[in-house]
């Protein structure tokens, strides 16, 4: 592993590995995607994962090298294979998943080349499928304890979590992103709550959490930032699949909060690079941000 370390302003840790699809095999994993996605948007990412030594991994790192995302923190495991999903569609733009246990990313291991690339690290970005494996976990939970701002994606997927461990990711998280069912889960744990706003409320006031977005499919996002609530009703798309499109989300969202834009700004940008990616097949497809300015596929988008 290179032990030079160079600036970061975001680290995505977890899961990488293979959708695969009725339409085929594309690269995928929630972290891997947030990287793409940040990477496009000209934002300094670094991946910390792990694949196996097979042609799956060296397909997935090849394709890091050809996006121009840094390797050096890709752990090669002679153990185990990498990550495959078989995807399987359920109603309409509805995928269910099957996560192929175990994979390389359940053991992702320590190295101390990470405590300096915290240090450099302004955001690290994680979920909660990274933990259903001690050995990920525990390497998660040491970077969690020097991270400066640390983002959840929670990427519930049944049965790979627990509510112990959600309750102590939750509990360091200072960015929360989830959607409509996740909330209604989680929050369901501590109270009977009729309105999407009191479950957020519970959640940020439990938690001490400043920002939580839901997203909301097709009908948008709700954001709730230093106690003020700002709403989006989305955008409307021709969609391909939705594999990838909260990924994206994340990313544009995390990039305009970087850029300090005002919230409302952020939320809009989002939900448009949410749509933008809906409207393509896959969760890494190829594009162009200026879709986005020139409204591809859908109306309104205010970049």
């Amino acid at each position: 592993m290179n032990k030079q370390i160079t600036a970061n302003k975001l680290v995505c840790y977890g899961e990488i590995l293979w959708d695969v699809l009725p339409s085929g095999e594309l690269p995928g994993g929630a972290p891997m995607n947030v990287a793409y996605h940040l990477h496009k948007l000209n934002q300094p990412v670094s991946l910390i994962t792990a694949i196996g030594n097979d042609s799956h991994g060296t397909a997935l790192v090849n394709l890091l090298s050809q996006w121009g995302i840094g390797r050096e923190y890709c752990q090669i495991d002679n153990f185990h294979p990498t990550g495959m999903v078989y995807a399987h569609p359920k109603g309409p733009h509805e995928m269910i998943y099957d996560i192929v246990y175990p994979s390389a990313w359940d053991f992702i291991l320590w190295n101390d080349t990470y405590a300096d690339l915290m240090q450099e690290t302004d955001y690290l970005v994680f979920g909660s499928l990274a933990c259903r494996n001690h050995t990920s976990a525990n390497t998660l939970f040491k970077l969690l304890e020097t991270a400066k701002n640390k983002v959840l994606d929670i990427n519930i997927r049944p049965p790979h979590f627990s509510p112990k461990t959600v309750e102590q990711l939750l509990y360091k998280t200072d960015i929360l992103k989830l959607n409509l069912a996740e909330l209604e889960l989680i929050a369901g744990w501590y109270a009977s709550l009729q309105t999407v706003t009191d479950k957020i409320q519970l959640m940020q006031d439990r938690f001490s959490i400043n920002t939580i977005v839901v997203t909301l499919g097709d009908k948008g996002a709700l954001l709730c930032m230093d106690g003020n609530f700002y709403e989006h009703a989305g955008y409307k798309v021709q969609v391909a699949d939705t594999v990838g499109s909260g990924d994206a989300f994340l990313a544009a969202f995390l990039s305009r909060l970087i850029d300090k834009a005002p919230p409302e700004k952020i939320l809009d940008f989002a939900c448009a690079m949410g749509a933008l990616i809906a409207s393509y097949t896959g969760a890494c497809p190829e594009y162009d941000i200026q879709e986005i300015k020139t409204g591809r596929n859908f109306s309104n988008a205010q970049a």
